[in-house]
């Protein structure tokens, strides 16, 4: 009787002790990852706010004009294109953490090159260094992607607008360091409207070093080693929920939607911010008015986030995308309608901007995520990101040229205009995948 009762802990039921401490568990690894991500988007968020804020205002004053105000925008955002096509080969092939700290790296670099160019007085130097700063801005964006790489299909869209709302704190607070980082220039003996370049500078440089350091493992590449794609439990259920993602292969006539989205999005956004500022100097108000104008829509842009995220999962990315279209329809419309010496109502139409951008980035990613494959996922994602900077630097770039032939009010109702096309794209998908959704659940 004794040996019978010392004999299971020296057998089979022995084993459990003398095993290996188990690693963190894939939900625990996913947290970490979010909180490096929102650590260094916190950082890159302070980087964003020069090229927003004070680009097209210093590219007026060194070139006397207000035709090429908005050749900045252009620049920042057709250098994030080229940025996002490497910062997405690089993390396909290596990992997120090499391809996002290469690419705010490169945005640390461009805004010194700014800098430097404003205290030579080289416009051709300028421009060479926005566009080099804009992979900075490309690697913010590509960084709500690693936030959905361990995230489950129904909590997708939730990860990644997770990511994205990091941007707000420093989105927020950089345009009002204009003021003092003006005064910081000054007493370096350089242009005061170079010292958000040099805080952002710097600010890219830390969002670099952060994920370089903490962010371990590399969620993409630990993805990959997953035995089954997250989605592969929802996948094998013969009747999944409605509020769960279906099967790529009936996900995936929604990619060009996701596109289109995203795309208008920006070109709208972009279009009408860049030249919000100029407008408002034009008529008499402060460099910290405009500020204050940018900060909240920069707010705007990020801080619903989360809620934009819940409502992507529970009620679809083509309900939402619908949002993103009338709410960019009624930004445009107001900011054509809002006197020039009323700094409420444009901000009231900044921040619909901001709003509506943001639907359409949270409710097109998703849709670009749930579709492409995880074995090419951060390929394609770099490349969609490409068009959309296309659009973003069309957008910049057009903006001051109609601002100048034409007026401000012109610029937004081409803007509200675009917004509105986007509505007849989002009811054709729903109207093509209602029968598929209806028989789903007929069986």
């Amino acid at each position: 009787m004794h040996r019978t009762s010392t004999t299971p802990p020296s057998g089979p039921t022995a084993a459990p002790s003398a095993a290996p401490v188990p690693g963190p568990s894939l939900p625990e690894t996913q947290k970490r990852i979010l909180v490096i991500l929102l650590a260094s988007q916190v950082l890159s968020g302070v980087g964003l706010a020069a090229g927003v804020t004070v680009a097209a205002l210093l590219a007026q004053d060194m070139l006397h004009s207000t035709t090429l105000a908005g050749l900045p925008s252009a620049l920042l955002t057709a250098g994030s294109a080229l940025a996002a096509v490497i910062i997405g080969r690089v993390s396909q092939t290596r990992g997120r953490r090499p391809g996002l700290a290469a690419g705010y790296l490169a945005g640390a670099l461009g805004g010194a090159g700014v800098v430097a160019a404003a205290a030579l007085d080289s416009p051709a130097l300028l421009f060479i260094s926005l566009f080099l700063y804009g992979a900075g801005t490309a690697a913010n964006l590509q960084a709500r992607y690693a936030g959905a790489d361990l995230a489950a299909p129904r909590h997708r869209a939730r990860a990644l607008s997770t990511v994205l709302v990091a941007t707000t704190l420093g989105g927020v607070v950089g345009p009002n360091l204009t003021a003092p980082a003006g005064h910081l220039a000054a007493a370096l003996a350089l242009p005061p409207l170079t010292g958000l370049f040099l805080i952002s500078s710097a600010a890219f440089a830390l969002a670099a070093l952060t994920l370089l350091i903490w962010l371990r493992p590399d969620p993409l590449l630990l993805a990959r080693t997953l035995p089954t794609e997250p989605e592969t439990p929802e996948r094998t259920c013969p009747e999944p929920a409605p509020d769960v993602p279906q099967p790529a292969p009936h996900r995936r006539p929604s990619l060009p939607l996701g596109v289109l989205v995203m795309v208008l999005s920006q070109l709208v956004m972009v279009a009408i911010m860049t030249m919000t500022p100029v407008h408002m100097h034009d008529h008499g108000h402060s460099t910290a008015a405009s500020g204050l104008v940018i900060a909240l829509h920069v707010g705007a842009m990020y801080l619903p986030s989360p809620l934009t995220g819940t409502l992507t999962d529970r009620y679809g990315p083509t309900a939402v995308a619908a949002a993103s279209g009338l709410t960019l329809l009624a930004a445009g419309v107001l900011a054509a309608a809002a006197p020039a010496d009323s700094v409420l109502l444009l901000t009231l139409a900044l921040v619909l901007l901001g709003i509506g951008w943001n639907f359409g980035l949270v409710s097109g990613t998703t849709i670009i995520t749930n579709t492409v494959p995880l074995a090419t996922r951060a390929k394609t994602q770099g490349t969609v990101d490409v068009a959309i900077a296309i659009a973003g630097a069309t957008g910049g770039m057009t903006s001051g040229i109609v601002v100048a032939a034409a007026s401000y009010p012109l610029l937004a109702l081409t803007g509200a205009a675009f917004a509105l096309a986007l509505l007849p794209a989002v009811i054709v998908t729903a109207q093509k995948k209602s029968p598929r959704t209806s028989s789903s659940e007929d069986r």
